[in-house]
């Protein structure tokens, strides 16, 4: 069976077996745009948002996902997190949000930098829906990975 199934012989899903792969350091960034209106982006710059700071909570949902994201996405392999790292910053119109997330074991970190971004981009919604219905989560991808058997990655 390919590697690269997650359903046996039978067509039932199954998590792909990881028990024969070498555990290497493991790192992977993804990224994603939260497309705010000027004024919105004021906001939360000058920190007058009524739900608090959401540059913080925003970074703190993100590493709090990365640490869940066996639970939310169907046979992901639960890992051992070494660390996890959120970072939002002000990008006019509206807010970018990076994420770094790495791990030492025999798969890779991808989707939990992906599934950080994307929590921190619905925090940021959630903060900010009171102040602007038209917000748009966009450009959510990976950035780079490194380690494993496929080695370094990097997006165009």
């Amino acid at each position: 069976m390919s590697e690269l199934t997650h359903f046996d012989d039978a067509g039932r899903p199954h998590m792909v077996d990881v028990s024969g792969k070498a555990s290497t350091v493991r790192e992977a960034r993804a990224r994603g745009r939260v497309r705010l209106s000027a004024e919105t982006t004021a906001l939360v710059g000058g920190g007058r948002v009524g739900k608090g700071d959401v540059v913080g909570i925003a970074e703190l949902a993100g590493i709090m996902g990365a640490k869940r994201t066996s639970e939310l996405i169907p046979l992901c392999h639960p890992l051992g997190l070494d660390a996890v790292e959120v970072r939002v910053t002000l990008a006019e119109p509206g807010l970018l949000v990076e994420a770094t997330a790495r791990t030492s074991g025999p798969t890779g970190v991808e989707m939990e930098a992906l599934t950080a971004v994307s929590v921190a981009c619905l925090t940021i919604y959630d903060m900010l829906k009171a102040a602007e219905r038209g917000i748009v989560i966009e450009a959510i991808e990976l950035v780079a990975k490194s380690g494993g058997r496929s080695g370094e990655w990097r997006r165009k």
